[in-house]
């Protein structure tokens, strides 16, 4: 487990010996921390096409919509022996933040999800499998007969994207596949909206009965909220099953405001932290919120300039730990927030994955919590029951440095992790 961010050397906790890694998908070896995820495993495909080419299929041009998985393989395999195909890519929001975590962390995840059981050299789920981290377990996936998730981007002349969603064996996932001891030893369980757009699908009963799971084991539950429109239809569903379930909620600027119905990001985080213990929201080219939870008598203050805007001196107690409201007995809401790295990348390559980015620097910082409390549960940091191992100023900056390296690359999902050394601009910002 490496720790997250970079600190002054006294900060550091020593990190485990390196050793090779095995082929025997062995998840509770003594020492290892990890986090769980329950993803739609998708495939992105990008292809060229024409406007002819839309219009013969009746796809409207620039919309999001679900097609027949027999067309889905017909255009696939006709586009691929035509070589048209420009790029096969891994996908899933889920599917992105474990391989992020993976990468940052040194430490392994744990997908669940459904795959295609019959796998061929170079097709799609194998070039999912090797895109993906090995640190990302893949040994509790259930093999379906039915090919995996795509999604089919077609690129039109003028840049325009359409999206063709086949859903494959995406929501098969059934309960009686759920591994129950790996998720209630994890250091966190990860969910996303997008499980429950079909309540009656078994993906969206499997993620409920995980969520259970993690609840009854004391694990935290986090969850994405997907997108703005996904809100808008399950915001009923989701007002019940945040203050049941969920520890972490995980959304951008829209989202925020489609379920709060305010426009403000701090004052939207404040609303949601009345159903949850840690908020993280994404507002773009303005940076990043995060709000926590905490107690009274372990809120830290900020050695940094107080800062007003929507709620007082919001800031006042940034350097304090997210706490669940399980454990405080006199629970304060404590806020930060931080500009992009930087002012952001000179040029933006890609949006797509900076939030999830983003989230697994979170799930980092809370495996990290878990990870040294087990090597030294009498620490000082310990003293009461932190939800994470850094202050929530820290978490800020090392969410937002790991958002830059994604938007500075073509892909939402790292291909490396943070360099180990930074020039001085950059050592400034780790050390305050």
């Amino acid at each position: 487990m490496k720790f997250p961010g970079r600190r002054n050397t006294k900060h550091y906790f020593p990190v485990e010996e390196k050793h090779r890694s095995s082929f025997d998908g062995e998840i509770n070896r003594p020492g290892n921390v990890y986090v769980v995820g329950i993803d739609q495993l998708l495939v992105d495909i990008e292809i060229p096409v024409s406007d002819e080419f839309l219009e013969k299929h009746h796809f409207k041009k620039g919309e999001s919509f679900i097609i027949d998985d027999d067309l889905a393989e017909s255009i696939y395999w006709e586009q691929k022996k035509a070589s048209r195909i420009t790029g096969e890519f891994p996908g899933g929001a889920v599917g992105n933040t474990l391989h992020n975590f993976s990468i940052l962390s040194d430490s392994p995840s744990v997908a669940l999800g459904t795959i295609n059981k019959n796998i061929e050299v170079g097709d799609y789920a194998f070039k999912y499998i090797c895109n993906t981290s090995s640190k990302v377990n893949l040994t509790y996936l259930q093999p379906c007969p039915r090919p995996m998730g795509r999604a089919l981007c077609f690129v039109s002349p003028d840049g325009e994207r359409t999206f063709a969603i086949s859903k494959g064996c995406m929501n098969d996932l059934s309960p009686d596949y759920l591994p129950v001891e790996i998720i209630q030893k994890s250091a966190a369980l990860l969910v996303s909206a997008y499980t429950f757009r079909d309540e009656n699908a078994p993906l969206a009963k499997s993620t409920f009965r995980a969520v259970e799971i993690a609840k009854a084991a004391n694990v935290p539950v986090v969850l994405s909220l997907g997108t703005s429109g996904l809100v808008e239809e399950k915001k009923e569903m989701l007002l019940d099953f945040i203050p049941k379930y969920v520890s972490v909620v995980a959304m951008n600027e829209a989202e925020a405001l489609t379920f709060t119905g305010i426009k403000d990001p701090l004052l939207a985080a404040e609303k949601v932290l009345d159903i949850c213990d840690m908020v993280l929201l994404t507002v773009g080219a303005r940076g990043l919120y995060i709000g926590a939870l905490t107690d009274s008598s372990v809120a830290r203050p900020t050695k940094e300039p107080l800062h007003t805007k929507s709620i007082v001196e919001y800031n006042k107690f940034e350097y304090s730990r997210a706490m669940m409201r399980q454990d405080c007995s006199d629970p304060t809401k404590v806020y930060t927030h931080i500009n992009p790295f930087r002012g952001g990348p000179m040029t933006i390559k890609n949006t797509n994955g900076a939030g999830d980015a983003a989230l697994a620097a979170v799930l980092h910082d809370l495996a990290a919590n878990l990870y040294h409390r087990q090597k030294i549960p009498n620490s000082p940091k310990h003293a009461a029951r932190f939800l994470s191992y850094s202050s929530i100023s820290q978490i800020s900056k090392y969410a937002n440095r790991v958002s830059f390296e994604v938007l500075s690359q073509n892909s939402p999902r790292l291909l490396r992790g943070l360099p180990e050394r930074e020039d001085g601009l950059e050592e400034a910002y780790w050390a305050k």
